[in-house]
């Protein structure tokens, strides 16, 4: 089951990942895909390129269509959605919010006729590499997550997670490719400082990051386990792991997570989050 007819509320980066994913794999069709934008020049562009109706009426943009993505940034939604324009547009449709740090009852509260699905996708997905979990609303039915998955299966992995995990899914999946960013030029600096080139460095430093993480998954084994298998007695590996060890990089990797988390429950607002841990 996917989706006939979609819209995309808010159509910056991540949202036109998403619909590169779908048109590319025909998994929708132009002509029945509407999305709006703030300002001309990127309306342009996205008519240009995708063949899609571009607008900036985001509650007519909604009515035209089953499915409905919305990817507005968190201080614009409550406008966006709590109005009555956009309760009779979405009645009865899956809406889909990428909008980090607001949660599925705030979303049922604004829409309630809606079924209301909350997505954390993360940057990969522009390379047809990203990950997105997916919490359902009250409302959203096996079918409802069917189509939802759907949506972000072109770009990305997906899995389904209760709402309360999402603040930290906020920080793990969708701010983890910046602190992945960070460890991966750390390494390709460390190559430098030996001497190679910075280009060498980067080139090997990335694909170790990607040929590991598909270790990973495609193994099913834990990180350690990995590890032990390249970390021979008195080698290099082991040598290099201690000096990881004396910079605590564990302990300050697990606080980054902890407190990106910590302010991901902020971002919509002082009703939006996780309650509990504020």
């Amino acid at each position: 089951m996917r989706a006939t007819s979609l819209a995309i509320l808010g159509c910056g980066t991540m949202g036109e990942a998403i619909l590169g994913g779908l048109i590319g794999r025909g998994e929708i069709d132009p002509a029945r895909t509407h999305v709006t934008v703030r300002r001309a020049e990127p309306a342009a562009r996205l008519r240009a390129k995708y063949g899609v109706e571009v607008g900036h009426d985001n509650a007519a943009a909604a009515a035209t269509a089953d499915v409905i993505v919305v990817a507005v940034k968190p201080q614009f939604l409550a406008e966006l959605l709590d109005d009555d324009r956009m309760r009779a547009a979405t009645t009865g449709k899956l809406v889909i919010s990428i909008v980090a740090g607001v949660r599925v009852a705030t979303l049922g509260r604004w829409l309630p006729a809606a079924i209301v699905v909350r997505a954390m996708p993360n940057t990969p997905c522009l390379v047809g590499k990203g990950m997105t979990v997916l919490a359902p609303g009250p409302r959203a039915g096996t079918e409802h997550m069917e189509v939802a998955r759907g949506v972000f299966a072109p770009v990305s992995r997906v899995i389904e997670l209760e709402d309360k995990h999402m603040d930290a899914i906020t920080s793990l999946n969708g701010s983890g490719p910046a602190f992945a960013y960070v460890m991966l030029e750390a390494l390709a600096d460390g190559g430098v400082m030996m001497g190679l080139r910075r280009d060498v460095a980067l080139e090997i430093a990335a694909q170790v990051f990607l040929g590991a993480a598909e270790m990973v998954l495609s193994t099913g084994s834990h990180p350690a386990a990995l590890k032990d298998q390249v970390t021979t007695p008195a080698g290099s590996t082991i040598a290099g792991l201690l000096t990881m060890e004396d910079g605590r990089i564990r302990s300050v990797l697990a606080r980054t997570i902890q407190e990106a988390a910590r302010v991901a429950g902020t971002l919509g607002g002082p009703d939006s989050g996780d309650g509990a841990k504020h």
